[in-house]
């Protein structure tokens, strides 16, 4: 596949295979990003969702399958195709023996499109003078550094590997502001991972989930939508176990809440067979935090 600017998706993923030894990561993984979308990786500690960020960038090289990045196969990216992705990896790293001033010259040299006024636009919020070095700031402050060096780059393609690692509360509505700023710079698509599900909730419009190297790929709204959150009260201290049916449960005494693709009437049959007094079974709200639990499990 040739770049081409008429590329549809940003990332195209195709019957990817990788392995570190024996310990096989993925099998045949096959997704694809759409240009101009924001799409959050989820999956629990150890699935692979780094190595897929390190693929994607050309760090590794796949032992099968392709993985293309804006048209180009990721470990032989073009220096004009790499210029278009910028990345945060997990831990906001910074050359921490230069000011701000030094930082945005350093950067300002390595990229075509650099923008000065975006890279301040973010710092000049911390009131800090262009000679404070980067040493001597906060890991949120480092983070609003590195997150002004990417916002100046212009990058076509955003990807954020775990970006709210050791930020508050502010820190993170500071990067869902700038993140939801930039998407609607154009065409901008953004590729996230982050172990702050609620955080996503707010910024993504496709989801990716990642377990045990299989890959299930939705919309935010469709998945809110058809996965389903209820609750009843059990008895006597019966545990009810996950089934064909029953994606998930969570249950505290005889406090059951369960997770499920089927509707409130299927789950009532289904239960009463099995022999569940589910008369009092509701249908809650649920959080994306919820649902990431529902379908992938706690552990």
């Amino acid at each position: 596949m040739q770049a081409d600017a008429k590329n549809k998706n940003a990332i195209e993923v195709s019957h990817l295979y990788h392995a570190y030894n024996s310990r096989v990561v993925y099998e045949d993984l096959n997704f694809s990003i759409p240009s101009g979308s924001i799409c959050g990786l989820l999956g629990k500690n150890g699935q692979g969702k780094t190595t897929l960020v390190n693929i994607l960038m050309g760090f590794l090289k796949p032992v099968r399958g392709t993985c293309h990045v804006l048209g180009e196969e990721s470990h032989a990216l073009s220096p004009q195709t790499r210029n278009r992705v910028g990345l945060l990896h997990e831990g906001h790293l910074a050359y921490e023996f230069m000011t701000i001033a030094e930082t945005e010259k350093f950067f300002g040299g390595c990229y075509p499109k650099w923008n000065p006024e975006l890279f301040y636009n973010l710092v000049n919020k911390m009131n800090l003078p262009q000679n404070h070095r980067i040493g001597n700031m906060s890991c949120g402050q480092r983070s609003q550094i590195v997150l002004g060096i990417i916002m100046a780059q212009n990058p076509d393609l955003l990807i954020l590997d775990d970006y709210s690692m050791g930020l508050d509360a502010g820190y993170r509505r500071l990067f869902l502001d700038v993140l939801h700023d930039f998407s609607s710079m154009g065409k901008k698509t953004i590729f996230v991972t982050s172990h702050i599900i609620q955080d996503l909730e707010q910024l993504v419009d496709t989801i990716v989930f990642i377990n045990q190297g299989k890959i299930m790929q939705t919309s935010l709204k469709q998945f809110m939508t058809s996965f389903k959150k209820f609750t009843f009260q059990g008895r006597d201290g019966r545990q009810l176990e996950e089934d064909e049916l029953i994606n998930g449960v969570e249950q505290r005494g005889d406090n059951i809440t369960l997770y499920s693709f089927a509707g409130h009437d299927e789950i009532v049959s289904h239960l009463s067979r099995q022999g569940w007094n589910c008369s009092g079974l509701q249908r809650e709200t649920m959080s994306l935090e919820d649902g990431f639990i529902g379908l992938m499990g706690k552990y």
